[in-house]
């Protein structure tokens, strides 16, 4: 949705209605995951994705329709054994859709979404994907404030409760509720689309490695901070556009620095007086990845360093060190790759073994 905002931005802005397609579930190996979205605009012009391909020239045409008669839609698109030629996903899994049409009278809270969501303020978009409320009905919910109705007093009270607490996770998911917003009970099946700001990636130590570890971080959706003490090197020119360069010594820079369990950690300074006191605030805060790059020496003389200091077992289990999977990495490029690659199974349970030595599916269930 981030990618396809401006778009999507200036159809409303302009009065022009479009269809906009979301994936609000998946199961087994869909090939996108639920807020994937694709939307019908203008003249027939098509931006974002809901499967990659395989069912695109239907929900074209879906979009379509839901705009010519105001009506959202909710569809299933799976593989069929039996029907080779209808349209479904070749990878044998399954997407549904809420096909939806906006104008300003079908979702009066769009503009002001899209305005929070390109100045990094969270919000979370919920919409009525099935049951005994308007179907395609939005309520838009700010940490501060909401917009919108999904129909009752009662169901927009018990959205918006949970809405903010997906928002502060980040989360993306269909939740069920009762008509009047009753807990328990699954006859309302609503689609909460949160958009949090950015994760962050904080990149401690200005060398080589840096540059490459924040570009491939800035690709994944990062918002990158590099630092380090030495002014020489932390110069915003040595690393990518936007990628955020600060002067200070690193575990004072840390210490004055929120962090969230979304937050990724890579300490590259690669010298004890630097990375020792990093790493002993960095390991007592929250944060979803912390990674140190080094040798097995420097990592068994790091250890022995911290553990003096008071780090516990537990808290030194959190450190991924030597920092990266085993890929056989030599240029700076390639250590980044095995570094994101290290932080990607992480965040979803990934073993980092060849998908053709595993077997099953490959996005198992809730992954």
């Amino acid at each position: 949705m981030r990618d396809v905002l401006p778009a999507l931005g200036a159809w409303y802005a302009a009065g022009s209605p479009f269809g906009l397609a979301t994936v609000v579930a998946t199961s087994r190996s869909a090939p996108r995951d639920p807020g994937a979205v694709m939307a019908v605009g203008p003249g027939d012009e098509v931006v974002g994705s809901v499967s990659g391909g395989c069912v695109e020239g239907a929900v074209f045409e879906l979009a379509q329709e839901v705009v010519a008669s105001g009506e959202a839609r909710l569809e299933t698109f799976g593989y069929s054994d039996e029907d080779a030629f209808a349209v479904g996903l070749t990878c044998g899994g399954e997407i549904t859709l809420l096909v939806r049409p906006v104008t300003a009278a079908d979702d009066p809270s769009f503009g002001a979404v899209a305005e929070s969501v390109a100045a990094g303020e969270p919000v979370t978009v919920a919409s009525v994907a099935d049951g005994p409320a308007p179907r395609g009905a939005t309520l838009a919910v700010w940490p501060d404030r909401v917009l919108g109705t999904l129909g009752t007093e009662g169901l927009d009270a018990a959205v918006t409760a949970d809405a903010r607490g997906e928002l502060a996770l980040g989360v993306t998911e269909l939740r069920h509720y009762g008509p009047h917003g009753e807990r328990r009970e699954d006859a309302v099946a609503v689609f909460l689309h949160s958009f949090a700001p950015p994760p962050r990636m904080l990149v401690f130590g200005a060398i080589d490695y840096a540059a490459a570890v924040a570009r491939i971080g800035d690709f994944l959706g990062y918002r990158v901070t590099v630092c380090d003490a030495r002014p020489v090197f932390a110069t915003p020119k040595r690393f990518p556009e936007g990628v955020e360069v600060v002067v200070d010594w690193p575990h004072r820079y840390l210490s004055g620095t929120d962090t969230d369990g979304r937050t990724v950690i890579c300490v590259l300074t690669h010298d004890p007086k630097f990375d020792v006191p990093l790493l002993e605030e960095a390991l007592r805060r929250p944060a979803a990845y912390i990674g140190a790059m080094g040798s097995r020496r420097t990592h068994d003389d790091r250890m022995r360093r911290l553990a003096a200091a008071g780090l516990t077992g537990a808290e030194l289990s959190r450190l991924r060190s030597p920092v990266g999977l085993d890929l056989g990495a030599r240029t700076p490029e390639e250590v980044a790759v095995s570094v994101a690659a290290e932080i990607v199974a992480l965040r979803w349970g990934g073993t980092g073994a060849p998908l053709t030595a595993t077997a099953g599916a490959i996005h198992p269930p809730g992954a």
